[in-house]
Parts: C-alpha cells; sequence; structure tokens
C-alpha cells in the first residue's frame, strides 16, 4: 500500500476546532483519512502518494490554529 501518514501537533481547544481541521483537510485531494484527537491534540492524516507533508501543513495553518509539531510516520 503507497502513501503517507502525517501527525500534527495543533493546539485544539474544543471539538468545533478540531471539526474545522478534519474538514478543511479532507477536502485536500488524495486525502484518505483524517483522524483528529482532542485530548492529545494530535491530527493524524492518511494520504496517496502525491500529497506532500507540506500541503497538509499549509492546509491546517490555514484554518488558524497554531500547529506546535509534526512528523512522517511514513
Amino acid at each position: 500500500m503507497g502513501g503517507h501518514q502525517y501527525e500534527f501537533n495543533v493546539k485544539m481547544a474544543c471539538s468545533g476546532c478540531s471539526n474545522a481541521v478534519s474538514k478543511a483537510v479532507s477536502r485536500l485531494e488524495g486525502v484518505q483519512n483524517v483522524q483528529t484527537d482532542l485530548e492529545k491534540q494530535l491530527v493524524e492524516v492518511k494520504t496517496g502518494d502525491d500529497v506532500s507533508y507540506d500541503a497538509v501543513y499549509n492546509k491546517i495553518s490555514k484554518t488558524g490554529k497554531e500547529i506546535l509539531g509534526g512528523k512522517v510516520v511514513f
């Protein structure tokens, strides 16, 4: 199975925040799955091969949420 998984630590105060991030990222073409964990302040994104870390980072950034860190899982 190809594709990528990215994790971002995003400052989210409420479920409305996590929903906004989830909706924005899921609109990106090539994104297969988005999971937000409000308790851990974590956003996990699974994508196809053609979606870069930077593209997802920028999409989250445009929601106005603060990104505290991130990494490429695979």
